[in-house]
C-alpha cells in the first residue's frame, strides 16, 4: 500500500509573491485522487517532529532560535521566507511526514511526502526555502530506529543538496548523490559522496545517460538498505530557474529509472517532492504527478 504524507498546513498562507509555489501542495493530491491513482485513505496527516530527532541533524541552538523566532534579518533573508510561528510549525509537520514515510516504506516498500526535500538546510542555518532538513533528520531516524547502516540519498533537484552534503560529510552510513546544475544555486557547492554537475541547456537524452551512469557507479559501491529520492521537477525546460532542457516525458523516464533502481536493489524508497518553478502551475503539478504514476508501478 502506498502511504502519502499530506496536511493542510503544507499550504502555507504567504504574501502574494511567495504564494504561487505553494499551490502545488493543494493540487497534487486533488489530481492523484481525480485520476484514481490513489484514494483518500492513501493519505495520512503527520504530527510534529520531536526536537530529539531534529537535534540529530541540527544544532539545538538553531532549533531554539527558530522556535523563538529569533533569527537575524540576514538569516531570515537567506531562508527566503518571512519567519512566523506558522512557518516553523509547518516545517515540524513536514519533517515528521518524512519520518513517518520511513516507517511506511519499511512496511510496504514505498512511501512519499507531498512536500519535503528541504536539502539546503544545514546543521546551524536555513537557506533557499529550507528551514529543517527533513531527509537528513529522517536518515538519522532510520539509522537509530531500524539499525540501518547503508542509506542512499538520490537528489535530482536541479539545485545541489548542499545542506545534506554538509550534514553527512563524516557519516559513513549515508551516501549522498546530487545531480544538479553546475552554474545554478547554490553558487558555493558542498562535496557530496557523488556529485554530477550538469551544464546549462542539457537535454533529456544526455541527462538520462548521465543518471544511468551515476546509478551504475553507485550500485558498484554500495547495497542500500533504504533510499531517499528528492524528485525535484525544476529540471524541466519550462522551469524559470532550472536552466536545463529536459522535457516532461524525460523527467518521467528519470523517475522510472530511479524506481527501477530501487527495485533492483530490493531497497525501500521514500520519495519527497523537491522544487519546481515553471510559469504554468499545470507543468509543475503534472510533472510531480508523473512521479506518483511511476511510483505506483512498484506496488
Amino acid at each position: 500500500m502506498l502511504k502519502i504524507s499530506f496536511d493542510d498546513i503544507y499550504i502555507l498562507d504567504l504574501p502574494e509573491n511567495h504564494r504561487f509555489p505553494m499551490l502545488k501542495y493543494e493540487l497534487i493530491p486533488q489530481q492523484l485522487i481525480y485520476e484514481g491513482i490513489v484514494a483518500k485513505n492513501n493519505f495520512f496527516s503527520p504530527k510534529s517532529v520531536k526536537d530529539y530527532w531534529l537535534s540529530k541533524a541540527h544544532n539545538l541552538n538553531y532549533i531554539e532560535k527558530l522556535n523563538n523566532l529569533n533569527l537575524s534579518k540576514s538569516e531570515i533573508r537567506k531562508t527566503g521566507f518571512p519567519l512566523s510561528k506558522q512557518l516553523v510549525k509547518r516545517e515540524y509537520v513536514i519533517t515528521q511526514g518524512t519520518l513517518d514515510c520511513v516507517d511506511y516504506a519499511m512496511d510496504y516498500g514505498i512511501a512519499a511526502n507531498i512536500a519535503g526535500g528541504t536539502h539546503h538546510s544545514f546543521r546551524d542555518r536555513g537557506e533557499g526555502f529550507c528551514l529543517f532538513n527533513d531527509v537528513a533528520t529522517a536518515s538519522f531516524y532510520a539509522i537509530e530506529r531500524y539499525k540501518i547502516n547503508s542509506i542512499l540519498i538520490i537528489d535530482l533537484d536541479v539545485h545541489q543538496g548542499n545542506g545534506t552534503a554538509s550534514i553527512f560529510k563524516n557519516i559513513k552510513e549515508v551516501f549522498t548523490f546530487s545531480m544538479h546544475g553546475e552554474r545554478n544555486y547554490p553558487f558555493q557547492k558542498e562535496k557530496s559522496d557523488l556529485d554530477m554537475p550538469l551544464k546549462d541547456g542539457i537535454k533529456g537524452d544526455e541527462y538520462l545517460k548521465l543518471l544511468n551512469k551515476s546509478l551504475e557507479e553507485i550500485k558498484n559501491k554500495l547495497s542500500p538498505q533504504l533510499i531517499f529520492f528528492i524528485s525535484g521537477v525544476d529540471i524541466l525546460d519550462t522551469d524559470k530557474l532550472g536552466r536545463l532542457k529536459v522535457s516532461r516525458e524525460d523527467c518521467k523516464k528519470r523517475d522510472d529509472m530511479v524506481f527501477e533502481f530501487a527495485q533492483n536493489c530490493k531497497a525501500p524508497i521514500v520519495t519527497v517532492m523537491g522544487g519546481g518553478y515553471s510559469e504554468k502551475i499545470y507543468d509543475i503539478v503534472e510533472a510531480h504527478c508523473n512521479t506518483f504514476r511511476s511510483m505506483i508501478q512498484l506496488i
